[in-house]
């Protein structure tokens, strides 16, 4: 039997239980597109820009732990991808990017749209391939798909020139396993390490566990959990480890760092043991890991060797899956920590910071009041995609957790992920109540995907913070030795009722506080997608 390249790849790829596709065609990708027509157990989503098409894969795999797939052509295309690859790698999403090549006898030529898209992403990728010979391409999928969701998850790329993709070959065999030689992730914890790290719980008084990015890539909330409450032991999160805990759990004090709770900085500051699970100690979370590792023990938990010593040393390291290392440690009988006298002072600090109340700024809301009300009125298992600036804090900070998901962009910082990002939630699962929190700024980045979204008829809520200015970095400029405002002025921004109504989306505008409530409720309760414009003074930073 004759297969082309094309066939081929698209039944490796059902073979690997691909069920959707984000993508954007081209000349050189088009034998793919013409078999994905003739595929309908294969969804595809039509992007507005190559970019999105990355983050709408990445919101995808977070919510359903499946690698995520784009497909794009070459050229612009591929190199408009790089952003939504490098946001992948940076937040360690499993994700296959294909991408569609000129022709394999004109490569190195500089003909149109030819780009060497394998070296352009190779610094900020697990991996990539440039096929050459359509026979390779069942074992390529298989090992892309295992490289991209095995031990530290990321982005790899195939890159596919058309020739490739028309080729014929025949007998084609895909094979059942893979095995690839100096490629052998770490999964179970080295046993006398585990046996350290219990000891050293049990005879610590003021543990802290500051849970990462990497509990969610391990599925291993359940785990995480059950470890905190078992030695009662308080947790603060990274930016990337939020939601793990719900806001109202007694061990929960909040998100570190920056930009994080004043608990749960204090808690990190009065720690004698800090135990760091799949978190990669970047500076946003811990400012001064110098400082953090002179005056108390640090244990370090996480899949990626190379994630280990390389910010912060550890005094016990542990390489190996977050899941199963918990999962090993909850094995162990020890006694728990004597450190209730500890976990009765980070309440207070907890309690005074949970019930903060907000300014008030006449014909504005204050952010900060908007997430705490939406949040309560939010389903248990809400997801919710977060965008990047001023809104990112205020939500990372304020808006109330379940049990649900919060995604954003954390280690790239990527402007415009949160509305592709929730595309792909909704993909995956269209039941779920999906939201979108994002600034005048961002939206504005990504706001064509309200086609992708019009065209799925799909119930995405959208929280737009206005206030005409690129929030964080309006901030940042007003702080010594900056000077500004300068370059940040939203000015030429659309009226954005009317870019609603557009694309056929409802909108709704609040600048009162006392109308918080009633317009929340009415905009939760708004059959399919509505954008609700809330109108925040400029000059409102996110430590007010």
């Amino acid at each position: 039997m004759m297969m082309t390249g094309a066939q081929i790849l698209v039944e490796a790829l059902k073979r690997e239980g691909v069920e959707h596709i984000f993508g954007y065609a081209g000349a050189t990708i088009c034998p793919i597109a013409d078999v994905l027509r003739e595929t309908p157990s294969l969804g595809y989503t039509l992007v507005r820009t190559e970019q999105n098409a990355g983050h709408m894969a990445s919101g995808y795999a977070r919510v359903t732990g499946k690698t995520g797939v784009c497909l794009v052509t070459s050229g612009p295309g591929a190199t408009n991808l790089v952003t939504g690859i490098a946001t992948a790698y940076l937040d360690s999403i499993p994700m296959v990017a294909i991408t569609g090549q000129v022709p394999s006898n004109l490569l190195g030529r500089d003909i149109f749209q030819e780009v060497d898209i394998t070296g352009t992403v190779a610094a900020f990728s697990k991996h990539s391939y440039l096929v050459k010979d359509a026979a390779r391409l069942p074992q390529i999928v298989k090992e892309a798909f295992y490289i991209a969701s095995t031990g530290r998850p990321g982005p790899v790329l195939i890159d596919i020139p058309v020739d490739i993709q028309e080729q014929e070959v025949a007998d084609v065999t895909f094979p059942e396993s893979v095995s690839i030689r100096g490629y052998k992730p770490s999964v179970r914890g080295n046993d006398l390490q585990i046996k350290r790290v219990a000891e050293a719980i049990s005879k610590s008084r003021q543990p802290v566990i500051c849970a990462g990015g990497g509990v969610w890539l391990a599925g291993a909330r359940d785990e995480l959990v059950e470890l905190a409450e078992r030695y009662s032991i308080p947790v603060v999160k990274t930016m990337m480890g939020l939601s793990v805990l719900p806001t109202d759990h007694p061990l929960n004090l909040g998100m570190i760092g920056a930009h994080g709770n004043r608990c749960a900085n204090k808690a990190l500051a009065k720690s004698d043991l800090l135990i760091m699970v799949g978190s990669r100690v970047a500076d946003r979370a811990i400012i001064s890991p110098e400082e953090i590792q002179r005056r108390m023990a640090t244990i370090h938990i996480d899949v990626d060797p190379a994630e280990i010593g390389k910010n912060m040393q550890a005094a016990i390291p542990l390489v190996g899956d977050v899941k199963v290392i918990l999962r090993q440690l909850l094995e162990l009988q020890v006694p728990a920590p004597d450190d209730a006298q500890w976990r009765e002072q980070l309440k207070e600090y907890r309690r005074a910071e949970l019930e903060r109340e907000f300014p008030r700024r006449e014909g504005y809301v204050f952010p900060g009041t908007v997430l705490r009300k939406l949040g309560r009125l939010l389903d248990d298992d809400a997801a919710v995609c977060v965008d990047v600036g001023q809104n990112q804090i205020f939500a990372c900070k304020y808006l109330p957790q379940k049990h649900g998901r919060l995604l954003t962009s954390g280690g790239l910082g990527t402007m415009g992920y949160a509305l592709p990002a929730a595309v792909g939630v909704k993909v995956a699962q269209p039941e779920r109540q999906t939201v979108v929190i994002c600034g005048d700024g961002s939206f504005q980045m990504a706001m064509n995907e309200l086609a992708a979204v019009r065209c799925a008829n799909m119930d995405i809520k959208i929280v737009l913070f206005r206030n005409q200015v690129l929030g964080l970095v309006h901030q940042i400029q007003k702080t010594a030795p900056y000077h500004g405002p300068f370059g940040v002025a939203l000015d030429g921004s659309p009226d954005f009722e009317t870019i609603a109504a557009a694309y056929g989306i409802p909108s709704m505008v609040v600048r009162d506080e006392d109308a918080l409530d009633e317009t929340l409720e009415r905009f939760l309760a708004t059959q399919g997608s509505c954008i609700l414009i809330c109108e925040v003074d400029p000059d409102v930073g996110t430590t007010d």
